[in-house]
């Protein structure tokens, strides 16, 4: 499909360095993924304490950690917990070992730490993906034996486990795995968590998606076909495919928490401290609104706290970060 170039209207005027003020309203719709494959940063508790500072309501975290669980006491900060993609198989073959998880990672700082979901690995691919749903039906079940059903269970997938994205109404889940999945969070009352980056989509087709409709600028309108809904940014039609993909596998009521999605501000093609700061601030002042299909506040986690020396791959992937790991920002944003 190709996308129109219109003209595209950049941010005016940079907000004051260094203020991140929250101004949530009814649901917490914004948070902040802490990743720490880096070797220089700031310990847990000044890393909560920034993040309070900051106003930034929710934290993600990718595996369980004592010490951010325990600097995470009292704090109000609502939870992703993560299972790591490796213990995945363990704990679906294993109802023993997925109750010792929730005794270990759950029971010890509930409901001073507020979890909100667990997600059952991240962007699980291959075989391994079969694994998911038995691993999550374990440890929903160790949940619900502890009295601790409130905590719902979930994975996080990347787009690509939709097909035919394009319009956003003819999305499907491309395996049977995930429709699966998706029957089960229905039953469960639980979310789908999706990882949502137009900056990939964009970069990887710079010739048939404009800028300004990955960035949240005005300056293009995409009608889709199938359903009449107009389209002015990526990011709503990306989410949009996953929520038909849910309606078609029988899941219409499962919502999508958007469990990353950032911009990176150095390293690579489109990545600048004005395209990362402008994406950043548009995706956390529409979470309020939902999407054309699904309007309403969308729970997004934007990607990722501190910007991560170690981590692996092209050098945009070191460069996701609000803030330096001294805890200065790279930009300012305003949560909302």
């Amino acid at each position: 499909m190709a996308i129109m170039q219109g003209s595209a209207a950049m941010l005016a005027g940079a907000m004051a360095v260094g203020v991140l003020a929250s101004l949530l309203t009814g649901v917490q719709s914004n948070g902040v993924c802490y990743g720490m494959v880096a070797d220089d940063l700031p310990a847990p508790d000044e890393v909560v304490q920034l993040y309070k500072s900051s106003g930034i309501k929710n934290m993600r975290i990718y595996a369980p950690d004592s010490r951010v669980m325990e600097a995470l006491r009292g704090s109000g900060i609502g939870l992703i917990l993560g299972v790591v993609n490796q213990d995945i198989g363990n704990l679906a073959g294993c109802p023993s070992c997925a109750a010792t998880w929730v005794q270990t990672n759950v029971q010890p700082y509930y409901p001073a730490v507020n979890i909100l979901y667990i997600a059952v690995g991240n962007e699980v691919q291959g075989g391994a993906a079969q694994s998911i749903l038995p691993a999550m039906r374990n440890l929903a079940a160790a949940l619900a034996a502890a009295g601790l059903a409130g905590i719902k269970v979930s994975t996080c997938v990347r787009l690509d486990v939709v097909a035919n994205s394009f319009p956003p109404s003819s999305g499907v889940f491309a395996q049977p795995y995930m429709a699966d999945i998706a029957r089960y969070l229905a039953a469960a009352g639980a979310p789908l968590l999706a990882n949502v980056y137009p900056y990939f989509a964009y970069r990887g087709s710079p010739g048939d998606i404009s800028l300004s409709y990955a960035l949240f600028l005005p300056g293009t309108t995409v009608r889709d076909g199938g359903n009449g809904l107009i389209y002015t940014n990526l990011f709503d039609a990306m989410v949009d495919a996953v929520h038909a993909a849910l309606e078609k596998a029988g899941a219409a009521d499962v919502r999508v928490v958007v469990s990353e999605s950032g911009w990176p501000s150095a390293g690579g093609a489109a990545g600048s401290v004005e395209n990362a700061q402008t994406y950043n601030q548009n995706l956390i002042d529409r979470a309020a609104q939902g999407t054309p299909k699904r309007p309403g506040a969308l729970e997004t986690f934007v990607f990722a706290m501190f910007n991560e020396n170690q981590k692996p791959g092209e050098a945009t992937e070191q460069n996701f970060g609000l803030f330096y790991p001294n805890k200065s920002p790279v930009y300012p944003l305003t949560f909302r």
